[in-house]
């Protein structure tokens, strides 16, 4: 919104509330929430490979054991945050199955895809 001037609302001080009603009026409707669950996080930066661990480990794991849920061909992985062996079988798997080169390291190309994938999945189960 830089191109209509917000950024210059913003180093006024307004909130993002007060651009938003600057541009569409007093009468537009804003809800909050007060927690948001569900948003799959950004690519850590570096690849995550046999040997990596934590959050970003763990995390991953835990959204390629929901996809396997439903691509019954992807190993299902237990979300230790440890990238070992059975993880990357999983990744690898993956891989193969969305067309991706199966390299079994979770690069940017495949964090993302896990991610768009893990996003259906999760919004088909709240349909069931």
């Amino acid at each position: 919104m830089t191109q209509w001037g917000s950024c210059s609302l913003g180093e006024q001080g307004y909130s993002a509330i007060q651009i938003l009603r600057h541009f569409y009026g007093d009468s537009i409707y804003i809800n909050t929430a007060e927690q948001i669950q569900g948003i799959p996080a950004s690519w850590p930066g570096y690849d995550l490979s046999i040997g990596s661990s934590g959050q970003k480990v763990q995390q991953v794991q835990e959204q390629l054991d929901a996809i396997a849920t439903i691509y019954s061909s992807i190993p299902r992985v237990s979300p230790d945050g440890i990238f070992g062996p059975a993880t990357q079988e999983a990744v690898m798997t993956f891989q193969s199955v969305f067309g991706l080169p199966q390299t079994g390291v979770i690069d940017f190309r495949t964090w993302y895809k896990i991610s768009h994938i893990f996003v259906s999945v999760t919004r088909m189960a709240e349909l069931q």
